[in-house]
């Protein structure tokens, strides 16, 4: 959300307040259509604000939103070569949901390439792993319990 504020009497300018994430992760895609279409499908996500074309015409930059979070992505320059190509995971993304085994099963039938079954962790979550076309690697999950914490006090 975009809120614009009052000028600063100090400087004559208006500041435009946003609500955003502390840290909003920024994907790069080769494909960035497609990605978009990619993630609504089989995540849920949801296309949020404008999307920028390049001059031929292709989205260079979008965002999506699942619940309030939001990611960015954008095209990236010549002699990129995404986590497909280059054989090997770059990030992990660990994306907390509602219901881990109806997203699951949402993405599986979307076509994402599944790396781990829905499980439950050691650490009280219960998630599972899948695979975009381009190779990034997504976690999503829910807390099934609070772990115990097992530090000492003195």
């Amino acid at each position: 959300m975009l809120a614009v504020l009052p000028d600063d009497e100090s400087f004559g300018e208006t500041k435009v307040e946003t609500q955003c994430m502390a840290i909003t992760p920024y994907l790069l895609y080769e494909d960035v259509g497609g990605a978009l279409k990619f993630l609504a499908k089989a995540f849920g996500f949801r296309k949020y604000g404008a999307q920028m074309l390049g001059a031929d015409r292709k989205i260079n930059h979008a965002a999506m939103r699942l619940g309030e979070d939001m990611i960015m992505m954008g095209r990236p320059p010549t002699g990129y070569r995404n986590p497909k190509r280059l054989g090997q995971a770059t990030q992990h993304l660990y994306v907390n949901v509602e219901d881990v085994d109806k997203h699951f099963e949402r993405a599986r039938k979307a076509g994402a390439t599944i790396i781990e079954e829905p499980a439950d962790t050691p650490y009280g979550h219960r998630r599972y792993g899948a695979e975009d076309p381009e190779g990034h690697q997504w976690y999503f999950a829910q807390e099934i319990r609070r772990p115990k914490s097992k530090r000492k006090t003195r």
